[in-house]
């Protein structure tokens, strides 16, 4: 039996509460390692193209601003 399938089986034993409880933990667990792996990709440049390309479409008339964002 795999980890994944040892934890599935402890799992299915626990009350709708606590089943609840680990669910939330294991969302914002996945969420930071997201924010993690968007705040890495940010500082490597891989992100780089998509800033450039809405900026270019933006100045083209294309987007419009954020709210509360000056011109």
């Amino acid at each position: 039996m795999s980890k994944v399938e040892q934890i599935e089986a402890e799992i299915t034993k626990l009350s709708t509460a606590e089943a609840r409880q680990v669910a939330k933990w294991l969302n914002e667990f996945l969420a930071d390692e997201w924010d993690d792996q968007i705040e890495a990709d940010a500082k490597a440049g891989k992100l780089d193209c998509l800033f450039e390309e809405a900026d270019a479409e933006r100045k083209a008339g294309k987007l419009r601003d954020w709210p509360g964002d000056k011109p």
